[in-house]
């Protein structure tokens, strides 16, 4: 009678256990689902960057350091390796896209351009986008992280090694979308 009663608390344990594990997986893969969502989006804004500039180029091309500075934070942007990482990109590129427009504000025909239009209303699309995706992201990091922290769970995300997920943080400047309207 004793080995059953021990049997089947360990059976309880196992399916406990089990269970814990597959929550956490779940959790966990939600996140890099979330992060995905994210990554979309920024490739969207990737995407843009280069016909923005060239548009603007067109008609302010003595302001060849504004353009460089877009540039080269859009690659540093589209370089990022971790999520701390991509923020600090994000944040400086959002800086830049800033300086980019406020050239544009010099110049009246191309606030006008059709083309330039279109794509300032791309952008500010996508940036609500992201700002969306960045919430979503953040809050199955918090759904996660607190999974991985409590117990009982923990015991078992310790076990398996399981790492908490970093916030996609920017700064409170950069949390909106970028500034573009004439």
């Amino acid at each position: 009678m004793g080995l059953i009663i021990a049997l089947i608390i360990i059976g309880l344990i196992a399916i406990f256990s089990i269970l814990q594990y597959n929550g956490l997986v779940r959790l966990r893969n939600g996140t890099e689902n979330a992060w995905s969502q994210i990554d979309v989006q920024l490739r969207r804004r990737y995407d843009l960057i280069p016909n923005l500039v060239n548009t603007v180029k067109g008609y302010a091309e003595h302001e060849r350091e504004t353009f460089e500075a877009v540039t080269q934070a859009r690659t540093a942007a589209m370089a990022g390796q971790t999520v701390g990482e991509q923020a600090q990109n994000e944040d400086l590129l959002s800086g830049a896209l800033k300086s980019l427009f406020a050239v544009a504000e010099a110049y009246p025909d191309l606030k006008a351009n059709e083309n330039f239009l279109q794509l300032q209303e791309e952008l500010v699309s996508t940036e609500s986008r992201i700002a969306f995706a960045r919430q979503h992201y953040n809050d199955s990091v918090l759904g996660y992280n607190n999974k991985i922290e409590t117990f009982p769970s923990n015991v078992i995300a310790g076990a398996f090694k399981f790492k908490q997920a970093e916030f996609f943080e920017t700064e409170d400047e950069a949390t909106g979308p970028v500034e573009v309207n004439f």
